[in-house]
């Protein structure tokens, strides 16, 4: 694939690929060209931060963060980027995913993160698309056919 890299995907461990297939899914259902990597934010934070921080340079209009239990993950994304970063929490461990949740939807204010459900990677490719089909008239259209495929006529 030759095209452009619009959405950067990193998950915090790579027990957290499953989640990942779920957006990388939609993402190539609405050929949206995307790239993943594994990068800790606490094992391997200067490796999290450079690629952030290069990513607006090399053309990604789109950050998804996925992790699991303290999911510091994607408010270290935002942290380090004014690209709009999507978290996604993933279910494990004792709270079964709830910690995740509350670490990514709580970011401090002037630092956001959109945040999807518990495991809802599909959610976290949607609303990537959402967010490319405001300049990208292709992916607008792929939307609106997708929104009439729902069935409310």
């Amino acid at each position: 694939m030759n095209k452009k890299i619009l959405v950067g995907i990193i998950s915090g461990s790579a027990s957290d690929k499953p989640v990942v297939d779920k957006i990388t899914q939609i993402l190539n259902d609405f050929n949206i060209p995307w790239e993943y990597n594994v990068f800790s934010a606490h094992r391997t934070p200067k490796k999290c931060a450079s690629y952030v921080n290069e990513a607006d340079n090399r053309g990604i209009k789109v950050l998804i963060g996925v992790a699991g239990l303290a999911a510091a993950l994607p408010g270290v994304m935002a942290a380090h980027t004014l690209l709009p970063v999507i978290g996604v929490p993933c279910s494990g461990g004792p709270l079964q995913g709830e910690d995740a949740l509350h670490s990514i939807v709580q970011m401090p204010p002037g630092i956001p993160v959109a945040t999807v459900g518990i495991g809802n990677g599909k959610n976290a490719g949607y609303l990537a698309a959402h967010i490319l089909a405001l300049t990208d008239v292709h992916i607008k259209e792929k939307l609106v056919e997708y929104r009439k495929s729902l069935g409310d006529d």
